[in-house]
């Protein structure tokens, strides 16, 4: 899971476009747990809430822009606060569709005199993951499809 394709949505009505593609440096998929334990739970155990924690997507990594519109629809989204829809496209696992956060963009000379960046996403809304095959692992509504 090297090398990532992201896609945006460049009008905020459904346009995807191809922005860059990574080297990717860490893809994170968390759910956080609730605790519920009490002091009436079993033997002093922890207990935790099954379904109830929030869930989150933070993907990382660099590399260079395809084109001077793409860096600048980042760079606008990231001034902005705006959360729109990406695609990040993983070879052999699947894509991962929602609404992200651009939180952080660093600018560097890279190989050739070509800039390069470093891009962090945090997701911002429900976020769906299919496989290849287009098929949901993340999806509280089993029949939504993106």
């Amino acid at each position: 899971m090297n090398d990532i394709l992201v896609k945006i949505d460049m009008t905020g009505e459904g346009e995807f476009r191809a922005i860059t593609g990574l080297k990717v440096n860490s893809i994170n998929l968390s759910a956080e747990s609730v605790d519920v334990t009490s002091l009436e739970s079993a033997g002093g155990w922890r207990e935790i809430m099954g379904g109830a924690g929030i869930k989150s997507v933070e993907i990382s990594g660099s590399g260079v822009f395809q084109d001077a519109a793409s860096d600048k629809r980042v760079r606008q989204i990231f001034v902005d606060g705006e959360t729109p829809d990406f695609h990040v496209v993983i070879p052999d696992f699947g894509t991962i569709k929602g609404a992200f956060q651009v939180v952080s963009i660093e600018y560097s000379e890279g190989l050739n005199e070509w800039a390069t960046y470093a891009l962090s996403l945090s997701s911002a809304g429900r976020i769906f993951i299919h496989r290849d095959e287009n098929i949901e692992l993340i999806d509280d509504e089993k029949a939504e499809k993106i």
